[in-house]
């Protein structure tokens, strides 16, 4: 599968800077958001009584994210896996440690012993007839009754649509609604445990953000997480 591989190698090195670029109207930086991803699925799996040991950052770019899934979660090991190969070298440069390692997708082998994978922003970066396949490489990744953390950015929000419009990598991306989204995970073998909104508000209304935790199930976020669990 190489869908993006051309294009993030492109901005592996400026991937940071384009994507701070983008994000500048809400006043936070990326780490706002990878931390708030992280810490709302922790507070998922505690309350659907889950503790995955395994790990798998499906998408992973320069790393960043996977060490804190790995620290967040209180899980033993994380594998992130990418289509760009600068990404990953960067990954590996910077974040590579005896319980984290790095694969590029076509090595990537790792079958059935995945506790929990997790994506952010990575399926609209997948033509939407290879999405599937996609979708399959991770379900074989996972342990049967393994779950999936899907987040994407939420098209019906008028803020998502600016900030993609703003950001270079995301030029051809192909957006997922949650519906559509949830049709992919249920055709692709998985249950649909629940669908949350997150990041209505940024940092200039910070003092209204409390809010967001009342209407999370509401789709004004501009990212949703789709948390489903692999039963075929």
């Amino acid at each position: 599968m190489s869908d993006g591989g051309d294009l993030f190698d492109e901005y592996a090195v400026a991937y940071e800077a384009a994507l701070s670029n983008a994000i500048a109207p809400s006043g936070e930086g990326r780490e706002y958001f990878a931390e708030g991803r992280v810490a709302w699925l922790s507070g998922c799996l505690a309350a659907h009584v889950e503790k995955p040991r395994a790990l798998l950052d499906f998408g992973c770019g320069d790393g960043t994210t996977t060490p804190l899934l790995l620290a967040v979660l209180h899980a033993d090991s994380a594998i992130g896996i990418d289509v760009s190969a600068k990404s990953l070298a960067i990954a590996r440069k910077n974040h590579a440690s005896p319980r984290i390692r790095f694969e590029s997708i076509d090595e990537f082998q790792t079958a059935g012993k995945i506790d929990l994978a997790y994506c952010n922003g990575v399926f609209h970066h997948i033509a939407p007839a290879n999405r599937a396949e996609a979708l399959a490489l991770v379900s074989r990744a996972l342990r049967t009754g393994g779950l999936f953390s899907f987040w994407e950015n939420n098209p019906w929000s008028l803020a998502t649509r600016y900030v993609m419009s703003r950001c270079a990598f995301d030029r051809d991306a192909i957006t997922l609604t949650p519906p559509e989204a949830r049709r992919l995970l249920r055709a692709g073998g998985f249950e649909i445990l629940r669908t949350d909104f997150r990041f209505i508000f940024p940092r200039v209304l910070r003092a209204l953000r409390k809010i967001e935790d009342l209407v999370y199930r509401l789709p004004f976020g501009t990212q949703y997480q789709i948390l489903c669990r692999k039963i075929r």
